[in-house]
């Protein structure tokens, strides 16, 4: 009994340890930084990737012991690129200031963050090895070098198999050269490399991939690699890479996966119970630290991601609104255990003030061939959030009153219920009836009461700052 007791807290502390979740901001309505800290301690998460160096988070982190990896986003790489004193500045204030005034426990700093993506046609080709130099120097100058590593979050792009299997994997032909000088300078600096894996955009992107292939249940016809068997796209991913590394002579640099995770709503695959059985079975993958073929070591990861994010860009799809484990007010999704807690269950944020109950939807009364309608739709989608709308979506199953009422509210919401937002020429009215379907998972949410950092306190409905007051009347007279 002792020694299954000691085998399984081995276990748990690995988890902990090992899982961590990206903590991204790209969203209208922001949980206060100390709501989301206190829901990573109590759901046992130990390790945060943040996209910026946000002063309010890296403070709500303080003190925390929670373990944070901190971005520099791609358009600042030109600068501390490109000067080493800008290198200094940056490292100064969002990592010595943070780590000595704050005891944030700082351990990566991610410079950039897929710098080498196909679609980005080369634009930091040039000038992603020269920021990770420079941030790296200031880090040995400031005195937390051997604290601090360097690291860049890369696409599984940059790397491909010449014969579709793990072993033929080798960095991309035409940024071969500027890899093999960054693997060289993580190696050499003795940082990751870290990458990020998506099984799901295999998925949408390639009608033909096999589905079961991108989960870990061990249906699917396995690819055998000279007598390897891979049983799912993760593994043979992340062994391809390994083997790229292992080819040019770095077989035993450290990998960290920086994304992976299956998101809930915006496209017929993500859906809640594709999202709960992608994580949770790469949770149980992961958790008997057996790694893969190539790297039979414990997997060090982080889940993509924390909380919904409103305002992502939509070009790679509507999916990506939607890859949190919870949604933007911090509440479950679905069921979830991590190994980090005692109950094996996720726990939502606590003390979450919304706005009032209501919402803003069609008039019963307007005809559905108003001209109005048409135009005040396209207006509030281009402003809010219709992700959930479309074929395969939660909310895919609305009628045509439905969707309009859903575009309406979600622009109500975002524009914190304000009067105005729900003017729509005739057609619109508040109604203090939920118009959430019994049936299915679309919700017609409430949003959260906003925070806004730099005035250092909540406005409640109707307290909006001035400006942005101004700015949203503004807008709403185009309508």
């Amino acid at each position: 009994t002792v020694t299954i007791r000691i085998v399984c807290l081995f276990t748990l502390l690995w988890s902990v340890n090992g899982i961590g979740v990206n903590w991204g901001t790209q969203t209208s309505h922001p949980l206060p930084p100390d709501t989301v800290v206190r829901m990573l301690r109590e759901n046992g998460i130990q390790k945060v990737k943040l996209f910026a160096a946000d002063y309010g988070i890296l403070k709500a982190l303080g003190k925390t012991g929670i373990e944070v990896m901190v971005g520099i986003p791609n358009d600042m790489l030109a600068s501390v690129g490109g000067s080493m004193k800008a290198a200094e500045k940056w490292v100064a204030k969002n990592v010595s200031e943070h780590i000595s005034s704050n005891n944030v426990n700082i351990r990566y700093v991610a410079v950039g963050n897929e710098p080498f993506l196909e679609t980005y046609n080369g634009s930091y080709l040039h000038i992603t090895l020269p920021a990770l130099s420079n941030i790296q120097s200031a880090l040995i100058k400031a005195g937390i070098g051997s604290q601090v590593k360097v690291t860049v979050p890369l696409n599984a792009d940059v790397y491909a198999s010449s014969n579709t299997y793990p072993s033929g994997g080798d960095f991309r032909t035409d940024i071969f050269d500027p890899m093999l000088k960054i693997v060289k300078f993580l190696n050499d600096s003795n940082s990751p490399f870290t990458v990020n894996i998506y099984p799901f955009i295999s998925l949408y992107t390639d009608s033909n991939f096999p589905v079961e292939y991108a989960f870990f249940d061990g249906n699917a016809t396995p690819l055998n690699d000279g007598g390897t068997l891979y049983y799912n796209m993760f593994d043979a991913n992340l062994d391809t890479l390994a083997h790229a590394l292992q080819k040019n002579g770095f077989g035993n640099l450290p990998i960290i996966v920086g994304e992976i995770g299956w998101p809930t709503d915006g496209d017929r695959n993500a859906n809640i119970e594709y999202a709960r059985r992608f994580n949770q079975g790469f949770m149980s993958h992961i958790s008997g630290g057996k790694g893969t073929p190539m790297r039979p070591v414990p997997i060090d990861a982080y889940l993509f991601s924390l909380i919904d994010e409103d305002e992502k860009s939509i070009d790679p799809g509507n999916f990506e609104r939607h890859w949190g484990i919870f949604y933007f007010d911090g509440q479950v999704k679905y069921p979830l255990n991590l190994g980090t807690t005692n109950s094996g269950a996720l726990i939502p944020a606590k003390g979450v003030q919304y706005l009032e109950r209501k919402w803003c939807v069609m008039k019963l009364s307007a005809p559905l061939d108003d001209p109005q309608v048409a135009q005040s739709v396209s207006y509030a989608c281009g402003l809010a959030d219709c992700t959930s709308l479309g074929y395969g979506t939660s909310c895919g199953n609305l009628d045509a009153r439905g969707n309009i009422s859903y575009a309406f509210n979600s622009y109500f919401q975002k524009n914190n219920q304000l009067e105005k937002a729900c003017e729509f020429p005739n057609v619109s009215v508040i109604a203090k009836t939920d118009p959430t379907p019994t049936v299915g998972n679309c919700k017609f949410p409430i949003m959260i009461q906003p925070y806004y950092e730099s005035a250092g306190r909540r406005f409640g409905c109707g307290q909006m700052p001035l400006p942005l007051v101004s700015v949203l009347l503004l807008l709403l007279l185009t309508v």
